[in-house]
């Protein structure tokens, strides 16, 4: 296990996110993914990608595509309402926070995008990431709600006020469980995509979504700008 970045410190005065890939993928390919996106997008962010603590324990969907090792953050039964090892993953999580931190947000892709948009609530609530700053913004893409009340009690049962930025593919999987994920958050930035569960290419409509969702987390983190650069497509 690794990760693809071990600074420490914030690089630029630019906004530090940890990215929790999908299940049964990695850090790297995580960071293959996100390569989809524009230099002028990805610029305006310091990007740490980790991997989750878990040997893959069967087949990865992107066997054939990514090579292997994979892994994922717990594991959980058919109708996802039992989990393993979540506590173990949340402490992993913690511990590397510490280590390498501070972040600033959380960046997550289908299981990595559901443990994101609970953290919040789960550490205003005590139940994780007790050691660390609080986590001030929140990117989800192709994210879903834990399904036991458990979990769900305490990550959803308040409003999030946490800033966040929420990717919807037309044709994913998770697309319902994502579209009433929204109804957690307080006014949510949304993008929208014709894809199924991937890293989408930003159009241009998804851009200017985008574009906002930088320019809010500059001004609340109280940078000068966001810099001379414009943010374009590619």
């Amino acid at each position: 296990m690794g990760n693809e970045r071990e600074e420490t410190k914030r690089n630029n005065n630019k906004p530090r996110f940890l990215c929790l890939h999908g299940f049964r993928t990695s850090a790297h390919i995580l960071k293959t993914q996100m390569g989809k996106w524009p230099e002028s997008v990805l610029e305006r962010f310091d990007l740490v990608f980790l991997d989750a603590p878990f040997p893959a324990q069967g087949k990865s969907d992107v066997e054939g595509i990514f090579d292997p090792p994979y892994y994922e953050w717990f594991q959980f039964d058919q109708e996802f309402t039992e989990y393993r090892n979540l506590d173990e993953c949340f402490a992993f999580i913690e511990d590397y926070m510490i280590k390498h931190g501070p972040f600033d947000g959380l960046l997550g892709f289908s299981q990595g995008a559901i443990l994101s948009a609970a953290l919040p609530s789960l550490q205003a609530a005590g139940v994780a990431l007790t050691k660390v700053p609080k986590i001030k913004f929140l990117i989800i893409i192709s994210g879903a709600m834990f399904r036991s009340e458990k979990v769900a009690d305490k990550a959803y049962a308040s409003p999030i006020k946490c800033p966040s930025l929420h990717f919807l593919g037309e044709t994913d999987f998770l697309r319902p469980h994502g579209t009433k994920l929204l109804e957690s958050f307080v006014d949510p930035f949304v993008a929208h995509h014709p894809r199924g569960h991937t890293i989408p290419r930003l159009d241009e409509k998804s851009l200017v979504t985008v574009s906002n969702f930088i320019e809010k987390i500059y001004k609340e983190l109280g940078s000068a700008c966001i810099g001379e650069t414009e943010i374009a497509a590619v």
